[in-house]
């Protein structure tokens, strides 16, 4: 492939105090190279833009290197390959995202082929079938172990986790599914679009007070995205023996100094309740049993895979900005598909 083709990349270049702005970020350009033996050369087709990032940025453990390409997940077709275990033509999953073109190598931590369905359009693998729905499905199945006929919470709900929690969770057979989300339309469509039998607007008063209100005999379990005050509030809403899949904490993502724990972290001691985090990382042996599970209701058409797309490579951070704000329903994904992603020769 002849280097005076160029692809696109963005950079972090400085480290955020607070709210990350696009000055934090620089996009820069790429001689697209040709594959070295052991790699293949993918063109990406879809970037996701998640809140892990957020994190990332601040440099602390497994943060991200100032003025490299940052990376993400994405999913793309190979173009050229060196590497046995990929062939030209084949469709990837891998985590070399924020840029249009990547070298990637099989195997475990690296790229890997994704399998295809009629029906399913190929960038659920970065949403219901990739790391977003396998967080939803490893909270609920294997850290806090949702029975049918329980009542379950799930803050941050219009999310791409949260939407996926909530959907999930009703294949499962929950009895009674509530939400809380930023906004009223958020919380209209949870009730009337995405499932959930209640929902409140957080910033309605109290989250206890409200959660109360909208589960007034209690929950069994929770899907915590958000920690502080939603935590409190689900801490003193569960009953005896319930569990806390704490996944995020979006609410302390942008602050220096995090807010303390919940007064009420005791009452996880006079309930015999369980707390849990949840790294995606440690689930992914759940892949080929999340996508069996999932794929025969996304084929039929009563599971709902909820996305929104920004369309083109430089609108990037602006895709990564809106989700951190809460501009997304569902899962945030950049469409590379609608235009060429080289950028010249």
């Amino acid at each position: 492939m002849s280097t005076s083709i160029f692809g696109g990349a963005f950079h972090q270049i400085a480290r955020p105090q607070g709210f990350p702005t696009r000055d934090h970020f620089a996009h820069t350009t790429f001689a697209i190279p040709e594959p070295a033996p052991g790699t293949a050369l993918v063109e990406n087709l879809y970037l996701s833009v998640d809140p892990y990032h957020r994190g990332r940025m601040d440099g602390r453990e497994n943060g991200f290197t100032l003025h490299a390409p940052l990376e993400g997940r994405a999913v793309g077709r190979v173009l050229a390959s060196r590497d046995a275990g990929l062939e030209e033509g084949d469709l990837v999953f891998h985590r070399e995202g924020w840029r249009t073109h990547a070298l990637v190598t099989a195997g475990v931590g690296g790229a890997r082929r994704i399998r295809t369905y009629d029906g399913v359009p190929v960038h659920a693998h970065l949403g219901i079938l990739g790391g977003t729905g396998l967080t939803a499905y490893a909270a609920l199945t294997r850290v806090a172990r949702l029975q049918a006929g329980e009542d379950l919470y799930v803050s941050s709900a219009a999310g791409g986790v949260g939407t996926a929690a909530g959907r999930i969770a009703r294949l499962l057979g929950a009895r009674r599914i509530i939400g809380s989300a930023g906004s009223a339309d958020k919380v209209r469509h949870l009730t009337e679009a995405a499932g959930f039998d209640a929902a409140f607007h957080y910033h309605d008063g109290p989250v206890g007070e409200l959660l109360a209100e909208a589960a007034p005999d209690g929950i069994d379990v929770y899907v915590d995205n958000v920690g502080g005050d939603h935590l409190e509030g689900a801490i003193e809403a569960l009953r005896e023996h319930g569990r806390i899949a704490w996944v995020g904490a979006i609410s302390s993502y942008h602050d220096e100094h995090p807010p303390a724990a919940p007064h009420n972290l005791f009452e996880v001691v006079h309930k015999s309740l369980r707390i849990e985090g949840v790294l995606v990382s440690n689930h992914t042996n759940l892949q080929e049993e999340l996508e069996d599970f999932l794929v025969p209701h996304l084929r039929s058409g009563q599971f709902a895979s909820e996305t929104t797309f920004v369309q083109g490579f430089e609108h990037t951070v602006d895709a990564f900005l809106g989700m951190l704000r809460g501009a997304n329903t569902g899962k945030t994904l950049v469409d590379l598909t609608g235009s060429r992603s080289s950028l010249g020769s």
